[in-house]
């Protein structure tokens, strides 16, 4: 992972699975798997407009959600969910594809090497008009999806419903973490653990717990979340792309 920031991954085993919205409407919700506590944010592509977003019209990275919610103010668009999106280099910008708005930024990296991007096998998270997916690089790379957004990073954490094959169910690697996953319903699922958790934990959220085959690790202590009506806006780091949600701006 070529970045000023080294993170790499981990996680906690424990107790029995429960979940619940902090509001009937919400979006998010905590869950609780292997006694970790987790932020789950689940958001429909047929009628929520997610996308990635990475340099304003200036090229300068945005490298927060203060910043990115401001730019998109002028816009007259409310920034209504954020997480960072990906790994990104030392100027922020992504370590693997990158694609925004049908353009192709970065292209795909296939490439071996050390660190968690490259515990392959990594993926892609793509987003079309109406649908999400997430999947393994080669596949993606063989499938001709040409996605209207598109960022990889690695490892992936489920693969067709079985796990990385890497992920150890003792692992004394904990650290904060966060992914994407695609439900069965066909919805975007976006996971911030609460507490340093281990790679396997977090994937057997995502399979067992929230329903998806398929699921990317996102970055490890990096992790921030963007939930206006929870008042969370995390900044402790800079960051490079921004995976949002966004809505006209009713003001």
């Amino acid at each position: 992972m070529h970045r000023w920031l080294i993170i790499l991954a981990a996680g906690l085993l424990g107790a029995p699975i429960s979940a619940h919205a902090l509001s009937p409407d919400s979006a998010c919700r905590k869950v609780e798997h292997l006694g970790s506590s987790y932020t789950a944010c689940t958001f429909d592509p047929a009628q929520d407009n997610i996308r990635l977003f990475s340099t304003d019209s200036a090229g300068k990275p945005y490298g927060s959600f203060k910043t990115l919610r401001d730019s998109l103010k002028r816009d007259r668009l409310a920034l209504r969910f954020a997480i960072n999106g990906g790994m990104y280099e030392p100027d922020q910008s992504p370590v693997g594809l990158y694609i925004e708005l049908g353009s192709t930024q970065k292209a795909l990296d296939t490439g071996t090497g050390w660190g968690n991007f490259r515990l392959l096998p990594n993926g892609v998270f793509y987003i079309q008009p109406g649908s999400v997916g997430v999947m393994e690089t080669k596949a993606f790379a063989a499938s001709g999806i040409e996605p209207l957004y598109a960022t990889q990073s690695g490892p992936m954490l489920v693969i067709d419903g079985a796990l990385h094959p890497s992920f150890l169910i003792d692992s004394t690697s904990l650290k904060i973490r966060n992914g994407v996953g695609v439900a069965a319903d066909g919805k975007a699922v976006f996971v911030v653990s609460d507490s340093p958790v281990r790679f396997h934990d977090l994937a057997t959220l995502f399979r067992d717990v929230l329903t998806c085959r398929n699921a990317l690790f996102l970055d490890g202590s990096i992790s921030s979340l963007y939930v206006p009506e929870w008042q969370r806006e995390d900044s402790a780091f800079p960051l490079g792309p921004i995976i949002g949600v966004t809505s006209v701006d009713p003001d």
